[in-house]
């Protein structure tokens, strides 16, 4: 079965010429499937036309399956149904700034971060560009008039390991006759496939880079992240400066806090010495107990005492705001909380 939403528009001017369809349909079609609607609803296109589509290609790739909403902020956690019986993960947040997004591009993850439920049962498969549209499809029915207005590509499963289907995406969400949501409004997540990194910065694709980094140093990245054994931090921190230098964005760096294990003040200097002159900014995030892999989340004040320390050394940071604690907001966590229950 064909996903029309994950076409190109010249690609779905040729697929309807095949079908003996005229080109201009392709425009109405695009349009269309970008609003989220059914074939039912696509009043301008003849019935044998929208009965053709029907037969050969889903207009839903995605559902909702589940809602869990937070009563400490309001925070949405969505489970998404896929066409295939698989699910994943969601997150609505508000901001002032406007709804925020997050979104998965694997059913799973094979990084085998010890600290992400995520990849506790591997990766199932890709998710295609359609199912990723499809998601942000879904939060946009159910909010009442508003639209997302920022994308995070920090769900479950590694967005650069699903390189094509991933700049796809970019490409249609970001196309001004689909939902044309501003590429500067839409952060990718990646725990370091350096290759990867350095062919996107060549993309043309204005988006905010994060990288997973979590260690100062090789040998504590090693302990917490597998993809450390293929590429060094200073392969990987050489990758983000060649993002920033063909792109003018800086890179955000994502720094789980986890007791006993990176969270010290030592770790805190390594770490500003790493990033010096670099245009970046370090996310600090107390991490959300992991109690397979024995891994802890740290005090508050340990969170403090290392933004200062950072702050103490002309390293712009922060400490995220945490959000569907109540929830698992934590990408991972619900999808394998329903696994374990349908297993049961």
């Amino acid at each position: 079965m064909l996903e029309w939403m994950g076409m190109y528009p010249d690609e779905l001017k040729q697929a309807l010429a095949d079908m003996g369809e005229k080109p201009f349909r392709a425009g109405q079609l695009f349009s269309w499937l970008h609003r989220g609607a059914c074939f039912s609803d696509m009043t301008n296109l003849p019935l044998n036309l929208r009965e053709k589509l029907a037969d050969r290609g889903v207009d839903q790739p995605v559902e909702v399956r589940d809602i869990r909403v937070s009563q400490l902020d309001g925070t949405r956690k969505f489970l998404f149904a896929l066409r295939d019986g698989n699910c994943v993960e969601g997150v609505l947040m508000r901001y002032h700034y406007g709804a925020t997004l997050c979104i998965s591009t694997q059913v799973g993850c094979k990084m085998g971060c010890r600290f992400c439920a995520s990849t506790l049962d591997g990766c199932v498969r890709n998710l295609t560009a359609a199912e990723m549209l499809g998601q942000v499809q879904c939060a946009n029915r159910l909010l009442d008039g508003e639209r997302v207005h920022n994308i995070v590509l920090m769900g479950s499963g590694e967005p650069m390991d699903n390189y094509d289907q991933v700049v796809r995406f970019l490409r249609l969400v970001s196309h001004p006759d689909g939902l044309n949501i501003g590429l500067r409004h839409i952060s990718v997540s990646t725990c370091g496939l350096v290759p990867q990194m350095r062919a996107f910065a060549q993309e043309g694709l204005p988006v905010t880079l994060s990288l997973s980094l979590h260690a100062p140093n090789d040998g504590i990245r090693r302990q917490i992240m597998p993809i450390a054994n293929r590429y060094t931090i200073d392969e990987t921190l050489d990758a983000c400066r060649y993002y920033i230098e063909k792109t003018g964005r800086r890179v955000v760096l994502e720094y789980a806090l986890i007791d006993g294990v990176n969270a010290d003040p030592a770790c805190a200097d390594e770490l500003a010495k790493r990033l010096r002159g670099m245009q970046c900014h370090v996310n600090l995030i107390p991490l959300n107990t992991v109690k397979e892999r024995n891994l802890y989340g740290v005090q508050e004040s340990q969170v403090r005492a290392f933004l200062t320390a950072l702050e103490n050394r002309h390293i712009s940071a922060t400490r995220r705001r945490e959000m569907g604690d109540d929830i698992e907001g934590a990408c991972g966590q619900l999808r394998k909380k329903v696994m374990q229950e349908e297993r049961a």
